[in-house]
C-alpha cells in the first residue's frame, strides 16, 4: 500500500498536514476485519478515519492486539526464499517495520529527515571519507530503513539496494549471507555505482540546463482573471480589468471597417451574408452583436480562420487605444484567464474551457511588450 495525499486538519486555527493509507480495522464484536483509512499528520496525531485519535506508541498497540492488520487475514504465511542475495522482492511488511514507516511519514509531514534521508547522508559521508567509522554508521543507517523499503530507496529497478548492501558487509563476510564474499573490488565497484549516478544527475541537469535556458524564473505570478460583468449604469469611469474584455465599448478599425467593441467585429466578420455584417456591427450592444451573430449564417470557413480574426480584432483595439494597451501590459506575466458566457472555445470556466480568449491576449500583450522594449532601446 501507498500514502495519499496531501491531507490536513486544522488545529487551533493551525493547519496540519497529514497523509493516509488503507489498513484492516476488526470489528469489535466479531472476527471479521473492514477496509479503513489510517489517517497520520505532522504533529504526530495518527486516527482511524477521523475518529479514535492515538500516536505511533498506541498504534504499536493496537497493531500487537490484532485491532489493525496491515493486509486482510487469511491464514496464509510469509515463506522465505531460499537465497536473500538473489530475491528480487522486499522484506516482508511486518508491524515493527510499518511502525517505522509511519514515524517516517511523520517526519516527511513535519519537513524532518526521514531514515532514508539520514541514509543518503551516510552513504555521501562515507564517500567522502571512506573510514571504518562512517562505514559503520552507514550500515546502521541502512538497517534503520524500514526493512520492507529498504529494496526501493535507490530507486533503481535493477541494482535494487545491492551497492548498498555490498558496502554494509565486512570484507571477507558472504553479502546477505548466502551471496558472494565481499572483497575490496565488490566495494570500490559500490562507489563507482554512486559516482556513476552523480555523473549522471549533472549530464541531465546540465542537459536541463540548455532545453529550460528560456524557461519563466522564479515563482508564477497570479493569474489575471478576466470576470464577466454587467454594468447597469454604464462602465465606471475609472479604468479596471473589465475594460481588456471583448464586449468594453473601445471602437477600432479593423480592415476598413469600423466596430464598437470587439464582439461586434467578431460576429459580423462570422456572417457570410453583407446585410447580416452590417446589421451585426450597427447593434446597440455586445450583447445585442452575439445574439444576431449566432442566429446568422456564418462562412464556410470561419472555424479554420476565427483564431486569426479573434487576434487581429485584438490586436486592433489596443494599438489605437493606448492607454487600453497600458492596462494589458500592467498585467505582467501572469496567464490570463477569460471568464464568460461564450462558448468553451473562448473561456475558461468552472467546467473547464480552452481558454483563447485569453491565451490571445497574453500573445497581444508580449507583442506590445517588445514593441515597447524595441522603441525603447532605438530611443
Amino acid at each position: 500500500m501507498t500514502w495519499h495525499g496531501p491531507t490536513f486538519r486544522i488545529s487551533d486555527g493551525e493547519t496540519i498536514d497529514g497523509a493516509w493509507r488503507l489498513v484492516w480495522w476488526k470489528h469489535d464484536f466479531q472476527d471479521d476485519y473492514y477496509p479503513e483509512d489510517l489517517f497520520v499528520y505532522a504533529d504526530g496525531r495518527i486516527t482511524r478515519g477521523h475518529y479514535d485519535a492515538t500516536d505511533l506508541v498506541g498504534l504499536g498497540k493496537l497493531l500487537a492486539s490484532g485491532k489493525v492488520a496491515l493486509a486482510p487475514p487469511d491464514g496464509r504465511e510469509w515463506t522465505p526464499k531460499p537465497s536473500k542475495w538473489l530475491a528480487r522482492y522486499p522484506e516482508p511488511l511486518t508491524d515493527e517495520s510499518f511502525l517505522v514507516e509511519v514515524a517516517d511519514e511523520i517526519s516527511r509531514l513535519a519537513g524532518r529527515p526521514t531514515t532514508v534521508d539520514l541514509l543518503m547522508e551516510a552513504v555521501l559521508a562515507y564517500r567522502r571519507e571512506t573510514t571504518e567509522a562512517n562505514r559503520s554508521l552507514l550500515r546502521e543507517a541502512y538497517l534503520a530503513v524500514p526493512a520492507h523499503r529498504r529494496v526501493f530507496v535507490l530507486g533503481d529497478m535493477d541494482q535494487q539496494d545491492r551497492p548498498l548492501r555490498i558496502l554494509v558487509t565486512d570484507l571477507g563476510e558472504p553479502v546477505d549471507g548466502d551471496g558472494p564474499v565481499a572483497t575490496p573490488e565488490m566495494h570500490q565497484d559500490s562507489l563507482d555505482y554512486f559516482a556513476d549516478g552523480d555523473a549522471s544527475v549533472e549530464r541531465a541537469e546540465r542537459e536541463r540546463a540548455v532545453r529550460y535556458a528560456d524557461a519563466p524564473a522564479g515563482d508564477p505570478q497570479p493569474p489575471v482573471v478576466l470576470r464577466e460583468t454587467v454594468y447597469t449604469r454604464g462602465w465606471p469611469a475609472k479604468l479596471g480589468d473589465f475594460a481588456l474584455r471583448n464586449d468594453y465599448d473601445a471602437p477600432f478599425t479593423y480592415e476598413g471597417e469600423t466596430y464598437p467593441t470587439v464582439v461586434h467585429g467578431y460576429w459580423a466578420l462570422f456572417a457570410a451574408d453583407r446585410a447580416d455584417h452590417d446589421r451585426i456591427r450597427a447593434a446597440a450592444s455586445a450583447r445585442e452583436a452575439r445574439e444576431l451573430g449566432a442566429a446568422a449564417s456564418g462562412s464556410a470557413d470561419w472555424p479554420a480562420r476565427r483564431l486569426a480574426v479573434m487576434a487581429g480584432l485584438l490586436r486592433a483595439k489596443f494599438d489605437q487605444h493606448p492607454r487600453l494597451a497600458e492596462l494589458l501590459v500592467a498585467t505582467g506575466e501572469g496567464s490570463i484567464l477569460y471568464g464568460g458566457s461564450d462558448a468553451p472555445f473562448w473561456h475558461e470556466g468552472p467546467r473547464g474551457g480552452r481558454n483563447w480568449t485569453g491565451r490571445l491576449l497574453e500573445l497581444i500583450r508580449s507583442e506590445l511588450f517588445a514593441a515597447g522594449a524595441d522603441a525603447g532601446r532605438a530611443d
